[in-house]
């Protein structure tokens, strides 16, 4: 089964939530391989928080302390972050583990460096997997869900489609039309982001994840 990917634009687009409410539809797997700070506690802890007892949550493989770039974050605990470690790690998981899909959260945007030379968008390489692209609606998003498009397109990535987060202006069909790309959905506006919401926003955009994956 290929895993899905989740994706953004950037930092702080709402990759967790957006992870969280696709786990939660497919009743899957939750894995982020690698975790850059948690003061404030980890994705995969939020993740946990926020699904139903259906969504199993996978342990990191790399959990750094420092709320930074991967590559920063692992310079600063005098270790390299290896994309082989994490490949061995899911094939080591959907070998031992029943089978259900595979929800992967990325760090940041696809060329956040994990290393000194390589990149999330080739751990997605390596996994083989379907992507999901989060694009949050604010001024300059139209230009970063463009570039995020291309590059996938340039790297001959499988991407399933676009999930849209918050409310800026309406330009979400225009996205999909530039890239042709997509959309599943869009994750409505909420000013409390909890399991309520997280499962409610599942049972919504479930039936448009299975079309498109």
């Amino acid at each position: 089964m290929q895993p899905i990917f989740i994706t953004g634009i950037g930092t702080d687009v709402g990759k967790t939530v957006a992870a969280a409410i696709v786990a939660e539809a497919l009743q899957a797997y939750y894995w982020k391989p690698i975790q850059a700070g948690f003061d404030k506690g980890t994705d995969a802890l939020t993740v946990k928080d926020y699904c139903s007892d259906a969504v199993t949550i996978v342990p990191e493989v790399y959990k750094l302390a420092m709320p930074a770039s991967p590559h920063i974050a692992a310079r600063a605990e005098n270790t390299t972050i290896d994309i082989e470690k994490i490949v061995a790690a899911y094939q080591t998981h959907i070998s031992n583990l029943p089978p259900k899909p595979f929800v992967i959260e990325g760090a940041g945007g696809l060329l956040v460096p994990i290393n000194e030379h390589a990149f999330v968008l080739d751990i997605i390489k390596a996994l083989q997997a379907r992507v999901i692209l989060v694009s949050r609606n604010y001024l300059g998003s139209i230009n970063h869900s463009l570039l995020t498009a291309a590059v996938c397109k340039q790297h001959q990535i499988e991407v399933a489609g676009w999930l849209f987060n918050d409310q800026y202006l309406n330009y979400e069909d225009e996205i999909v039309q530039w890239t042709s790309i997509p959309k599943i959905g869009s994750i409505a506006t909420a000013s409390v982001v909890d399991a309520t919401f997280v499962q409610a926003q599942a049972k919504q955009l479930a039936t448009s994840l299975q079309t498109h994956l």
